[in-house]
């Protein structure tokens, strides 16, 4: 059986799609179909707020995708990562967790799975009166994390 996915592949250092993978397991023929497309917007915005981590409490990467617009900051350097890192750098799953530690970051959540266990995560962890987090979304998507 042919097997269309509609969704974005991941490919990368981790290997082929996982479910590209689990479907050829079981001997199914399967092609990935990406379904939207990114434009980067805002980078100097972006890069401007990555810049000044003392303004914020921390950071939250909902999705890999995220991450593509800060790994293209070709100023993210050791001394802002060391100070985000002093920080807490919240994620959810585990996909996410691996491209927050390529950028060299240390990152907290990554079992959570969902967006609201890691809303729990972080009321658990973080006292009330830190800066806001900051939390770079592409502007299509719905909110991820629920207002804390």
């Amino acid at each position: 059986m042919h097997v269309l996915l509609l969704k974005e592949p991941r490919d990368g250092e981790s290997g082929p799609d996982p479910y590209i993978k689990e479907l050829e397991s079981h001997g199914h023929k399967a092609t990935l179909i990406p379904v939207l497309s990114f434009k980067f917007v805002s980078l100097n915005t972006l890069s401007d707020k990555l810049f000044q981590p003392e303004k914020h409490g921390g950071l939250i990467f909902t999705s890999p995708m995220c991450l593509e617009a800060d790994e293209r900051r070709e100023e993210w350097n050791s001394s802002v990562k060391d100070k985000w890192n002093s920080k807490s750098i919240y994620v959810v799953g585990k996909a996410t967790a691996a491209a927050v530690r390529n950028l060299g970051l240390n990152p907290l959540g990554e079992d959570t799975g969902t967006a609201d266990v890691l809303s729990s995560l972080i009321i658990e962890r973080e006292d009330t009166n830190i800066p806001p987090l900051f939390s770079p979304v592409a502007q299509s998507k719905e909110k991820s994390c629920p207002r804390l």
